[in-house]
């Protein structure tokens, strides 16, 4: 998987789940160019993250699956 830090793309397309309670302890997601950029919502200006598609697969079927769920 590959992962690298970057400045964030234009401030358009970006969206979060709609699970986001509003607190605005969220992250948004952007797809541009086969890339899905990821950025903290509290830090809109700051940098994102980027993953290729098949970091970002990797990623969803591993949140589906119950694999990064918070420690008790």
């Amino acid at each position: 998987m590959t992962t690298m830090t970057v400045l964030p793309p234009p401030d358009e397309g970006w969206f979060k789940s709609s699970f986001s309670n509003g607190t605005g302890a969220c992250v948004e997601v952007r797809f541009d160019e086969g890339l899905a950029y990821v950025r903290n919502t509290r830090n809109r200006s700051g940098p994102s993250v980027a993953f290729n598609r098949a970091g970002w697969e990797a990623f969803l079927l591993g949140a589906w699956n119950g694999e990064f769920n918070m420690p008790t």
